[in-house]
């Protein structure tokens, strides 16, 4: 089996190294291009047997998997290129959450597969989320969460809930990593702990935190009244917490589905000409 990659930008490349990694495949199963071929080339030079295309018709006729991990702006131009290549057999993975299935299925005669990586897929963690198309069978659905599971837990969605789903397993990361960057400076400027040591501690604490609601089989609010002694501490910082960032949460979804909406429309008028029910 030979997988092909269209795009080699930061999350085409973590998807590649993780794969490799992970042993899900190895190098020589896959095949890469990137408008600027350059960071395909320092990506063959890391895993040296991976093969580079120099074209994106090159990738289509080889593979029989392509994950497409470019820009809404560059659907276009690379559906043009491989129309022709990739057959009914043929399965399309595209990364880029304001395409849409249907629109891929009206463009293309092969198999659709929206999957959106996070970032910790990078260390085996965390979820890939997955919306199949209409042409997809069980074996293809058991193929492509094959090929995902090493390096994440593969989560079917309904599309229309692809933003939300998003915002929680692919912008969660960086929102939680703000959260702990704040954190760690107030902590530095109103005691004087180290950067360092403050950062050590609040970074072991978001791991230990994650294993505790996932293979600990804690709930969000279960470890909370774990940890909060009626009066107690952690109680008073979280009746702070609940009184200041109550709003906060409503806001950055809101802003967040706006910015897909206004996605969703571009992608829409300018690359499909089409509107998706």
């Amino acid at each position: 089996m030979k997988v092909g990659f269209i795009g080699t930008g930061s999350m085409g490349s973590i998807l590649i190294e993780a794969l490799i990694l992970s042993g899900a495949l190895n190098p020589e199963q896959i095949v890469a291009t990137n408008r600027t071929i350059e960071k395909t080339e320092r990506l063959a030079a890391a895993y040296p047997k991976l093969q580079i295309a120099h074209s994106n018709i090159d990738v289509a006729r080889s593979c029989s998997i392509i994950f497409l991990c470019i820009k809404p702006a560059e659907y276009k131009t690379v559906i043009d290129d491989i129309k022709g290549e990739a057959g009914p057999e043929c399965i399309v993975v595209s990364i880029t959450s304001p395409v849409m299935v249907k629109q891929l299925e009206g463009l293309l005669n092969s198999k659709i597969v929206k999957v959106i990586p996070s970032i910790t897929n990078y260390v085996f963690s965390g979820a890939t989320l997955c919306v199949y198309g209409e042409r997809m069978g069980e074996d293809d659905i058991e193929l492509i969460e094959k090929l995902l599971s090493p390096i994440s837990a593969p989560i079917r969605i309904d599309e229309r809930h692809t933003r939300i789903c998003s915002d929680l397993s692919s912008c969660g990361p960086a929102f939680l990593a703000y959260f702990i960057q704040k954190y760690i400076e107030v902590a530095v400027q109103e005691t004087g702990i180290s950067k360092d040591d403050a950062t050590r501690l609040a970074c072991e604490m978001a791991l230990g935190t994650g294993k505790l609601l996932t293979a600990g089989g804690f709930t969000p609010e279960a470890l909370q009244e774990r940890v909060a002694v009626p009066g107690g501490i952690t109680a008073e910082g979280l009746r702070i917490m609940e009184k200041e960032l109550c709003g906060l949460f409503s806001q950055l979804i809101h802003t967040t589905h706006a910015k897909y909406e206004e996605d969703l429309e571009k992608v829409e008028s300018r690359f499909f000409g089409t509107s998706v029910d």
